[in-house]
């Protein structure tokens, strides 16, 4: 079996390069870069989802944390062919980004196109929460 690939030692670095910039922990440390910018009355971030669709990609508001996860599994499989090397695409990529929890779901504006999130998050909420009173008796 070790005869089958053999890596000619002058181009090892190379070839470990490629396999370390393909594997799956450095795909996931690439993902999801983001830009933000401020607005007057909020903050617009640019979040780079390459690879995902729209269905892929989950957006969750919880105790002030605004969460982006992605998620993708593929498997390409040609039956008749013989492989010296397989690889399926599995990954899955999140970040999160705390926006205090004044912020309400429908306070936050998200739009996705050709890999690319951009949300809307704004400075002020609606989910004000009252101070209550105790009557005193």
């Amino acid at each position: 079996m070790a005869n089958i690939v053999k890596r000619n030692n002058s181009l090892s670095f190379f070839d470990d390069f490629f396999d370390d910039f393909f594997s799956p922990a450095k795909r996931n440390q690439a993902s999801m870069k983001t830009d933000i910018l401020e607005k007057d009355d909020g903050y617009e971030l640019h979040i780079d989802v390459p690879g995902f669709d729209k269905d892929d990609i989950k957006i969750a508001l919880d105790n002030g944390y605004l969460t982006i996860e992605a998620k993708i599994e593929k498997e390409n499989e040609d039956k008749d062919a013989h492989y010296l090397k397989r690889e399926r695409f599995l990954g899955a990529s999140a970040r999160s980004f705390y926006v205090g929890e004044e912020i309400a779901e429908e306070d936050i504006k998200a739009n996705y196109d050709k890999g690319m999130i951009k949300l809307f998050v704004p400075k002020e909420g609606t989910n004000v929460k009252e101070k209550k009173y105790i009557e005193i008796k």
